[in-house]
This record gives C-alpha cells, sequence and structure tokens, in this order.
C-alpha cells in the first residue's frame, strides 16, 4: 500500500481513541528507528512523547526484536496454567527489582487490566470493597479502571460501579491555600483523606490507588512526605497501598520505579508500558510476599487466557536487560538534568507558561492565559476552540510529536533520547511557546 491508501483505509475502517473520527488525520508511519518514526514520504518525526509514554528504548531495538524472534520459533502460545522459561524468569527479574517486601507476580495484557486485577486482589486479601483514588488520576479506561480513574475521561461509564471513593491530590499549583511548606501542604492533604477514610468507615476500605506520580493529569509530582504518610495511614487501618507504576516505572523517572524516588515500600504495584516498551503488549500485578502467601490458601479468583504471554514475557526479559545493559538510569538522570534547566528557563521567558514539572525524563509544561491569576489556557475538562489542538499542530509542523491533555503540553521523549537531540528538539517547543504568548492568550 502507499502512505495515501493507507491513511484512507485507516480511516475508512478503523475507530481512533480519544477523537472525533471525523477530524482525525494519522500519519501513516512506514519506518521507525531510534528516537524517530518516518512516513512514507521521507519525512522524519521525532517521538518526543514515547508514543504514550511507553516506548522507553525507542524504535527497533535488536535485543528485544531478536528476543521475540527467537521465542517464536519455540512457539508463540500456551497457556498461563503450563511453566514458560520466558514467564518464570521476567516474574523473578520483576521481584528482583522490587522492595524486599515482594513475593510474587500476576501478569496481565496492559496496565487498565493490571489496575483491575489489583482492586480484586486487595478486595479479596481485605475483605473489603471499598477503594480510594485520586479525581486527577488514570488508571484505564475499560470498565473497572475507568470507576478508578478520577477525571473526565471516566464520565462515559457514570453511573459507576459502588465503592470507589476519589479524593483530592495534592497539587500544589492549583490549590488556593498558600501553604508555607511542602511538609505543610503534606499534613493538610493527609489529615484531609485520613478524615474522609474515618468517614467512609476504615473497615470497608480495601485500597488506596496512586499513580506513584501522576501522569496525564499533569505530572504531579507528591510534595515531602506525602507518600510515607498515606503508607503510615494504610498501616493504621489495614489498607492496602497501590502504586500504579504504569506510566512513571522502568526508568521514566530516574529510579527503575518511582515510588524508589519517595521511599515508600507499597503492598501492590502495577506495571505494564515500559517493561516491553510496547514491542508486545504486557502488564502486571506484583505482589507483596504477604498478599502472596495468603493466596497459597485462598482461591485467586483472577484470569486471562494471556497471562504471561510467552513472546511478550521474552520480550520484557530482552527489554528489562536492556535497561541494566544500556545504562539507562544514568543517561535519563544525566539528559533529565538538562531538560529541567530548559523548561524552568521557558517558565521565566514565557507569559505562557505558569509551572513546569519535571523528574527524570517525565515533564509536563502546564499553559496559562494569566501568570498572577493562574487562569488555565483552556477550562478544566473544555476546550471549545481547539486550543490545546491548534498548539499541539504547530509542534506538528515541527515534527515535534507528543500530545496535550487539559491545558498541559507533555515532553516525555524515549529514555534513549542524547542531550543534542533533547536540546535540537526543544528550540522548537520554545518557538511554539513564543506563538502561544502572541497569539492565544
Amino acid at each position: 500500500m502507499t502512505g495515501a491508501e493507507v491513511k484512507a483505509t485507516s480511516k475508512k475502517y478503523v475507530l481512533q481513541s480519544w477523537s472525533r473520527q471525523k477530524a482525525t488525520d494519522p500519519i501513516p508511519v512506514e519506518k521507525a528507528e531510534g528516537i524517530y518514526f518516518y512516513d512514507y514520504d521521507g519525512n522524519r518525526y521525532t517521538d518526543m512523547s514515547s508514543q504514550l509514554v511507553n516506548s522507553n528504548v525507542g524504535f527497533g531495538n535488536q535485543d528485544i526484536v531478536e528476543a521475540i524472534k527467537e521465542q517464536a520459533e519455540k512457539f508463540c502460545f500456551v497457556g498461563p496454567a503450563y511453566a514458560v522459561e520466558p514467564r518464570a524468569r521476567l516474574a523473578e527479574m520483576i521481584i528482583d527489582l522490587m522492595p524486599d517486601n515482594f513475593g510474587k507476580v500476576f501478569f496481565t495484557n496492559a496496565g487498565a487490566d493490571a489496575n483491575e486485577n489489583a482492586v480484586k486482589i486487595a478486595r479479596m486479601f481485605t475483605g473489603r470493597n471499598k477503594i480510594f483514588s485520586r479525581y486527577r488520576s488514570y488508571h484505564g479506561s475499560s470498565f473497572g479502571a475507568g470507576n478508578l480513574t478520577g477525571e473526565p475521561r471516566r464520565y462515559p461509564l457514570e453511573p459507576g460501579i459502588p465503592g470507589f471513593v476519589k479524593f483530592f491530590d495534592p497539587y500544589l499549583y492549583r490549590e488556593p491555600i498558600a501553604f508555607e511548606s511542602e511538609e505543610a501542604a503534606t499534613k493538610y492533604y493527609l489529615t484531609k483523606l485520613r478524615e474522609q477514610i474515618i468517614y467512609e468507615g476504615p473497615d470497608s476500605v480495601a485500597a488506596i490507588v496512586m499513580e506513584t506520580i501522576t501522569g496525564s493529569n499533569g505530572i504531579i509530582i507528591p510534595p515531602k512526605g506525602y507518600l510515607p504518610g498515606v503508607r503510615k495511614i494504610c498501616d493504621e487501618f489495614g489498607i492496602v497501598m497501590i502504586c500504579d507504576e504504569v506510566m512513571a516505572g522502568w526508568g521514566r523517572t530516574g529510579k527503575m520505579f518511582a515510588f524508589e524516588n519517595f521511599d515508600v515500600k507499597p503492598d501492590i504495584v502495577t506495571f505494564a508500558k515500559g517493561v516491553t516498551c510496547g514491542y508486545v503488549q504486557l502488564g502486571g500485578v506484583a505482589v507483596s510476599s504477604k498478599i502472596a502467601e495468603y493466596f497459597e490458601d485462598h482461591l485467586l479468583s483472577c484470569g486471562l487466557t494471556y497471562s504471561g504471554h510467552p513472546l511478550a514475557c521474552a520480550a520484557g526479559v530482552a527489554c528489562v536487560s536492556y535497561y541494566s545493559k544500556a545504562k539507562i538510569l544514568d543517561n535519563v538522570n544525566q539528559v533529565g538534568k538538562v531538560l529541567g534547566e530548559k523548561l524552568e528557563a521557558m517558565k521565566e521567558s514565557h507569559p505562557c507558561v505558569g509551572d513546569v514539572r519535571y523528574i527524570g525524563l517525565f515533564s509536563a509544561v502546564e499553559l496559562v492565559k494569566d501568570k498572577a491569576t493562574k487562569e488555565p489556557l483552556v477550562p478544566y475538562g473544555k476546550d471549545p476552540d481547539g486550543t490545546m489542538g491548534k498548539i499541539i499542530g504547530e509542534l506538528k509542523k515541527r515534527k515535534f510529536m507528543t500530545y496535550s491533555h487539559e491545558n498541559m503540553i507533555f515532553i516525555c521523549p524515549p529514555l534513549i533520547i542524547t542531550e543534542e537531540q533533547l536540546t535540537e528538539e526543544l528550540a522548537k517547543l520554545d518557538e511554539v511557546l513564543g506563538i502561544v504568548d502572541r497569539e492565544y492568550r
């Protein structure tokens, strides 16, 4: 097929996610390598969002490709009840990367079903039914994960499933209270969370689920002491602490998992995306030894046809090995420092930039109409004039490929990006922010 044929056929037959179908204009991709992909006319685009913040090692990683080929030559699939080498090896590798209180892994197909199964496991383990999660969260769009989600993508699922309770994030930039310190903010948010748990009945609360660092809703980094404080509340009331590491995990923050930045040990960790970087889809739920031991004598009522798919696990073994082999964490911390410095400079120089938030190669630029009032460039949950789409379109013209959510632009490049590549691309962002200053405020 030609590029035009690929595009036309896709438009005719494929429903594209999160889109009004008439407005979609997909780029027909012919090939990809490293941090770049190419259309059929030879135009090169730079992947500055790691696709959906999952393509951590970029395109064309031969270690992963060869591992998939090798496994495919043996067999592509047997059911999850059989023991197969890549599944066993990957589970062991993941537990070795987790804190010392972890025991086993239940594999899923992606992040949404990882979160759904984590909720089921917490409910079975505790015998309780209520699940706390935050408003500015995205945990997936399937029915269970969508009820766990707090932001507007949950609306089509309402009225939802009973027992899902929302609480507010420690989003200091948008908080009307002017806290004297991060610690003061932490005390406030934890006090309100503990109070809400008491109002809901602590004996009915099975789990608190959090993206360790809020991803698609703005790269919201918890203030000092917040996650250890949540851990303390969970311990006080016998609540399972679940960290959703689907987006923030696998080196994205400069640590293998984001919770390592905050000196906490969760009870359950969900993961997906960067475990295979999309070469074959895979997710999972890592559980503490205590939870794993419980299911030695109690039924684990979770099951998926493709749980621990051998091709996916082979890709996962190669991918996780590559993180170490290529010293990916070193690169994330080195290049991430440059990213932070350049984003801070843009915040100083552009009236449209209200805030920048970053950790490792996980970052967002929050756009405002007025820095003093912090009025967002587009209202929450709405973009009636398509403003953010136009801004992303300006970046697309410059072959800087990323996405926006609410009033934020995300800069989450593949973890293999070099300082030179980053500098080249951020110059394009700087140019587009100048257009926003002049035309969209």
